[in-house]
């Protein structure tokens, strides 16, 4: 199976988000005090996939999908 860039960037995006997630809700779960730093950087990247899922969606939908 081969990966386009855009693929590559999507499968690392969801592994770093979820690392980062894990580590936010790691931290409150052990009473530290996350930086909002953290929460924004989850949100993101949860932002740039939820796009992306979207837009494939619309674009299947449309019957352009390459």
């Amino acid at each position: 199976m081969k990966m386009n860039t855009l693929d590559l960037a999507r499968v690392w995006a969801a592994i770093t988000g979820l690392l980062l997630a894990v580590t936010y809700f790691g931290m409150l779960y052990v009473r530290a005090n996350p930086s909002p730093v953290l929460a924004m950087l989850v949100t993101a990247i949860g932002g740039f996939e939820l796009f992306l899922f979207g837009q494939d969606e619309w674009l299947k939908r449309r019957g352009k999908h390459g």
